[in-house]
């Protein structure tokens, strides 16, 4: 028998914690019995959300953490100070190999230092970046980094290009995933100082599917799978990208419903739409992997419900059962 991918759930952290982050793990074991969660919270309170629904009780444990770290709170100092929190306690677990996986929808900063400081970087990583996956006309890139490292170097970069590729090939099960660096033009000269130093590097990997630079405008098309830049970029493509689906979703919406002959015509177009909408809501693909690090973490939108939560926790079987650490550190013991 397959053994179980032990998850370790901040259950509180985010705008909708601890009810949709329950539910959420709730959904997750009822709808796979190769997980088993680790909630980890204020026991009294992760205890009573748990008595609304029925699930196999040996799947989910509740770990008690008095704590909880705040998304307005410094980071390194909540991390350092706050050891009884929801974060630190759970990233424990997968340091001392109780747990395979960390989710949360808490402070960004505070997952992204506990990932580096508790859990650690894998030997042979510089920098352990932030990767969600982007919605497009093709199925889904890989966005990498949308917010760790906003001073990136250029062997941060590439580096970043290669355990994206790995990710997407493996997890994803993208075959030879394209790899383009963002940049300002498709002509190589184009670009800031850190794009023209990092543009020439990508090209010499060997170990990837290189095709160039990518402008913002061709990401929404899937022109490549693996998209590199450096967090600053990263995070207000995502930003943007976010902003622009749901206001462009309130707007059909609004539109179908101005008058009695755009409602008829949204009954009919309803089945369709939906499903067209529904591949362009970015919850449905998880959350983003923190990558390079010695265990996963999975960093899930602040304002997550249920079915992003659970989304999270399932990309951890792919991950566990395609070995990405290990081929992280292959990759990396061959380049060097």
């Amino acid at each position: 028998m397959q053994d179980k991918v032990v998850v370790a759930v901040d259950a509180m952290g985010g705008d909708n914690a601890p009810v949709e982050i329950v539910k959420g793990a709730v959904d997750a074991v009822n709808k796979s019995n190769l997980i088993k969660i680790k909630l980890v919270g204020i026991a009294d309170v992760v205890e009573e959300e748990l008595k609304k629904y029925t699930y196999d009780k040996s799947s989910i444990e509740v770990i008690n953490a008095t704590e909880v770290i705040a998304t307005e709170e410094p980071p390194v100092n909540a991390i350092r100070k706050k050891k009884d929190s929801s974060i630190v306690v759970a990233m424990n677990l997968v340091k001392n190999g109780e747990a395979d996986a960390f989710v949360s929808a808490g402070s960004t900063g505070a997952v992204l230092v506990g990932g580096q400081l508790i859990i650690g970087r894998v030997k042979g990583v510089e920098r352990a970046p932030l990767a969600p996956l982007l919605p497009t006309k093709k199925g889904v890139s890989l966005l990498i980094d949308c917010g760790a490292n906003v001073d990136a170097r250029p062997s941060h970069l590439v580096q970043f290009a290669r355990m994206g590729s790995i990710y997407m090939e493996n997890v994803m099960g993208v075959k030879n995933p394209r790899v383009a660096i963002v940049n300002n033009g498709a002509e190589e000269e184009k670009g800031n100082a850190l794009v023209k130093a990092t543009f020439p590097l990508l090209k010499n990997c060997t170990d990837i599917n290189f095709i160039g630079s990518i402008e913002a405008r061709e990401i929404p098309s899937g022109y490549a799978d693996v998209i590199v830049c450096e967090a600053f970029v990263g995070n207000v493509i995502l930003k943007l990208y976010e902003g622009v689906g749901m206001t462009l979703v309130a707007m059909i919406k609004e539109g179908l419903m101005g008058s009695l002959r755009s409602k008829i015509g949204a009954l009919l177009v309803k089945p369709a739409l939906k499903n067209t909408l529904k591949s362009f809501q970015t919850e449905e693909h998880g959350g983003a992997p923190m990558l390079g690090l010695n265990g996963l973490v999975v960093k899930s939108h602040g304002s997550s419900k249920a079915i992003e939560i659970t989304n999270s926790i399932m990309q951890c079987i792919t991950f566990k059962e395609q070995q990405i650490n290990e081929k992280i550190k292959e990759n990396l013991i061959n380049e060097d």
